[in-house]
């Protein structure tokens, strides 16, 4: 708890350093989200079994130049009896609830792509840490990339949807609090 409390601080304090930027755009997104912990490599390894349980999603996020964010993200969800985490086939004794916190910073990088012609589609990278709570409490290294949609002209309101990598810190020893794979479907919206 005093790690979970320890990171919430920091993250408010970092995010109150950013706001005294306002001249750069802020953008909140809301959505949902999915875990992949079934051990393993590939990202796409039976959607079917991920977790889905209370799976809510939000962030903000601030970009600083045109290529370039940093977004602070809080994500729930959570893990059944009926549910695997790694090996584990039906065999948790337990629920368990998944509480993570991301910082990432971005890199636009869809015009290299698709030239100026098509501004309503953005691709991006991210990589950043994570601090997230299954069982116990663990911290990640984390890697991914998204793709984001304008549905307006204004580039007010969008789309998007990204997958992110969690390598955790403490692999060997961490039990549940493990690598593995998460999803995000969300709504953007700009400040």
């Amino acid at each position: 708890m005093k790690k979970l409390i320890l990171i919430a601080l920091l993250v408010s304090f970092s995010l109150s350093a950013f706001a005294q930027r306002s001249d750069k755009d802020w953008y909140l997104s809301v959505g949902v989200n999915a875990i992949n912990s079934l051990g393993s490599q590939s990202p796409i390894y039976h959607p079917e079994d991920w977790s889905f349980q209370n799976p809510i999603a939000a962030a903000v996020e601030l970009n600083w130049t045109e290529k370039f964010a940093i977004e602070q993200s809080i994500t729930f969800n959570g893990f059944t009896t009926e549910n695997r985490i790694d090996s584990d086939y039906n065999n948790l004794k337990e629920d368990y609830y998944y509480l993570s916190f991301d910082t990432h910073v971005k890199y636009y990088f869809g015009e290299h792509i698709l030239g100026d012609r098509i501004d309503w589609l953005e691709l991006y990278v991210n990589a950043g840490i994570g601090f997230f709570h299954i069982d116990e409490t663990n911290m990640s290294a984390n890697l991914g990339g998204g793709v984001l949609v304008w549905l307006n002209n204004s580039r007010t309101f969008g789309l998007r949807a990204q997958t992110i990598g969690k390598f955790a810190f403490n692999h060997p020893d961490s039990g549940y609090d493990d690598n593995h794979y998460q999803y995000h479907l969300q709504a953007v919206f700009k400040l």
